[in-house]
């Protein structure tokens, strides 16, 4: 009997390990790309599922740093522990400037670094692939 329940647990632990997703599918809306970028990177840890939206030029970047922490710390020169909130910018001018095949999402990132409170904007160019898929192309600098 605790053959079978051990192995139960076993085969159970292996499906929930199996079932995390490791692409971003909502690529339809530049805007839930770009919060679903930085969710995978700093709550994720995921790079993979990050680089899953980038242009091949990006994604290589991305993939180079190996880990979530390296891409946080040389990427964005943000090293967050956790990340509480990333929102995209929801003043009311603009939530994002798009034209044509091109859009700027201003993301906020609102999170904890050695216990003390971080608060930083970063913006994102995402393109329409020939797939007409929303991707991320460039990280622009700030311009705050």
């Amino acid at each position: 009997m605790n053959k079978k329940l051990s192995l139960t647990l076993i085969f159970m632990f292996f499906l929930t390990a199996c079932g995390k997703e490791q692409k971003i599918h909502e690529i339809d809306n530049p805007k839930l790309i770009a919060l679903a970028f930085f969710d995978a990177i700093y709550n994720e840890k995921d790079i993979n599922k990050a680089a899953s939206v980038c242009s091949p030029k990006l994604s290589r970047l991305l993939l180079h740093y190996r880990t979530s922490q390296a891409v946080a710390k040389h990427m964005f020169n943000m090293p967050f522990d956790k990340v509480a909130s990333i929102s995209p910018d929801d003043s009311g001018i603009k939530v994002r400037e798009r034209f044509k095949e091109k859009a700027i999402i201003t993301v906020y990132l609102e999170g904890f670094y050695q216990e003390n409170k971080i608060k930083d904007v970063k913006r994102l160019l995402l393109i329409q692939n020939d797939d007409g898929q929303w991707i991320i192309d460039e990280v622009l600098k700030d311009a705050f």
